[in-house]
């Protein structure tokens, strides 16, 4: 089995190296690649994750429907597609570009640092039906806009779900975001 690599830049968002993902995540994780999606079917509901109470950074924390981080030379959408299917068992039929300049650091209770430049999409299913990794997934659930809206004052949502949030809500409701196109990606990562 391959060790999974992160994608390190530089602050004009560019790529400067690759490093070993586990072993990354600490107290001075060097910024890197990321991305954040967030699952909505035909109703408009959000598939809305709880991350698993084993993993290392940020354990059991509600956040969106998946978080990961786009390989060596992997496009987004790929990466997105990839994990999904992964962590949740789900296949999509849309991904969008909603926040793609959208970056962030947060600091876990135990001093490990999440420290990325995160686009942030949207993926369209018709498929509801999950098979969660329960290495990566405590529990998913699909949740209403207001119950996702509420959420950001729970004290176990996860630093970058608030953040994300404070741009979205004011897009409206996750099925009306508009498509923010790929111009504002950085430039280490590729539709």
């Amino acid at each position: 089995m391959s060790v999974e690599e992160i994608v390190l830049l530089n602050e004009a968002d560019e790529a400067i190296g690759t490093a070993p993902k586990l072993s990354s995540h600490h107290a001075h994780t060097p910024y890197h690649l990321a991305f954040s999606s967030y699952v909505v079917n035909p109703e408009g509901k959000v598939l809305i994750t709880r991350r698993a109470l084993s993993k290392r950074t940020f354990p059991g924390v509600w956040t969106g429907s998946c978080c990961g981080h786009p390989g060596p030379g992997e496009g987004l959408r790929d990466a997105v597609a990839r994990r999904l299917r992964d962590e949740l068992g789900v296949t999509v039929d849309t991904i969008t570009s909603v926040l793609p300049g959208f970056r962030y650091r947060a600091t876990a209770a135990d001093g490990t640092v999440e420290h990325e430049r995160c686009p942030v999409v949207r993926a369209t299913t018709s498929r509801t039906s999950l098979a969660l990794d329960p290495d990566e997934v405590e529990e998913a659930r699909w949740w209403t806009w207001e119950e996702c809206v509420a959420l950001v004052d729970h004290p176990d949502s996860s630093p970058w779900y608030r953040l994300q949030m404070a741009e979205l809500v004011p897009l409206g409701p996750p099925l009306e975001w508009p498509d923010a196109g790929v111009a504002d990606l950085p430039p280490a990562l590729t539709w």
